[in-house]
């Protein structure tokens, strides 16, 4: 009988919630992944800032270090994500509790408000959106507006750049460079041009690398 009435009327709403708890750590597994990801790539590159500033090659140790600072932002962005999908599990479950008192689930602003800022990010944004679209049918939530606000990356990027990776810059050169006023930005002019090449690839590779984890 069970077998029949889900494919009458499709799944109920117990199954329903567990299949989109279920859904939700699988998402959360993938961010988990993205950052250790970046975590790898940002270490490598960290090493290499250390490199570059020990070689006198102030300029390109400031370039990746940039990176860095996009890098350490991403996974911030990914932690927070991550804890809110955590948060709609949660919310889930108080749903799960509804059912057995009203019989039917329940609209939530919480969950609703939640997916909205889930859908923004890349690697998460099609599942999100899927699942959104079911919780919508289910009466969980209202049609999700899409309008969402775009992440202005790089004008916020662009206000903080300068202290943030003078930070990185200090941290990781034990003090010696990233001090206010102290960063020169010109290659020294006794650089042999075969190591700067070399230089400039393995600056690259980096570059390419990080970039490809931030853009999701």
């Amino acid at each position: 009988m069970q077998t029949i009435n889900r494919f009458l009327y499709g799944p109920t709403a117990e199954e329903r919630v567990r299949q989109w708890q279920a859904k939700l750590r699988q998402e959360q597994r993938v961010l988990d992944r993205e950052m250790r990801q970046l975590d790898v790539a940002t270490n490598k590159a960290k090493q290499t800032v250390k490199q570059l500033a020990a070689k006198g090659d102030v300029k390109s140790a400031r370039i990746l270090a940039k990176e860095v600072v996009r890098s350490n932002r991403q996974k911030d962005r990914l932690s927070v994500s991550k804890a809110r999908l955590g948060s709609i599990g949660h919310q889930l479950s108080q749903q799960m509790a509804m059912i057995k008192v009203t019989g039917s689930l329940q609209k939530s602003t919480e969950i609703m408000k939640l997916s909205n800022a889930l859908v923004r990010l890349p690697q998460i944004s099609q599942a999100m959106r899927e699942m959104s679209v079911e919780m919508t049918k289910a009466g969980i939530m209202e049609e999700m507006l899409d309008d969402t606000l775009e992440m202005d990356d790089d004008a916020e990027m662009e206000e903080e750049a300068d202290e943030e990776v003078d930070k990185v810059l200090f941290d990781l050169t034990n003090g010696k460079l990233g001090q206010a006023g102290t960063v020169q930005t010109e290659l020294p002019s006794a650089q042999d041009k075969e190591d700067e090449e070399e230089t400039e690839r393995a600056l690259e590779q980096y570059r390419q690398q990080l970039n490809g984890l931030l853009s999701g």
